[in-house]
């Protein structure tokens, strides 16, 4: 038996499918881009943006969107559960099954997942310190 109401488990799976497909539209934009292909990539970046927007009301309808410091609470929870749990399994599993490329994709992805999880804890310091807005994000200089 579920932990959460069934109507939840709904939303958490449409939430799901429209984050995810927002996401493999913008691989294929990118894609499209790189094929010379700029209509058809500004086409999977606007069904992209629709996607997001689905996704975002879903989330809304999941009673999901509280307050700063929850949201902040639990991307870090999140951000820690698959660098200590999720990720490192599948890792192991991907080198059992003679996939170190892949495995080694994973390890990447850990190692950036944890410099997300210091920046979002920095931020919920920040926040919870202050009544005002965080520091902007960095700006990266051209070359």
């Amino acid at each position: 038996m579920s932990r959460i109401p069934r109507f939840q488990e709904h939303l958490k799976t449409a939430f799901t499918a429209e984050a995810a497909s927002a996401a493999r539209s913008r691989a294929y934009a990118v894609r499209a881009e790189s094929d010379g292909l700029p209509n058809l990539a500004r086409h999977w970046r606007a069904l992209a943006e629709e996607k997001d927007r689905l996704a975002i009301e879903l989330l809304h309808a999941a009673g999901k969107v509280e307050s700063e410091v929850t949201h902040l609470r639990d991307a870090i929870s999140t951000e820690q559960y698959e660098d200590d749990v999720l990720y490192p399994r599948m890792v192991a599993d991907m080198e059992d099954l003679g996939h170190p490329e892949e495995a080694a994709l994973l390890r990447r992805i850990v190692e950036t997942q944890q410099r997300h999880q210091a920046e979002l804890d920095d931020l919920r310091r920040e926040l919870t310190a202050s009544t005002r807005d965080v520091r902007g994000p960095a700006v990266a200089k051209a070359g």
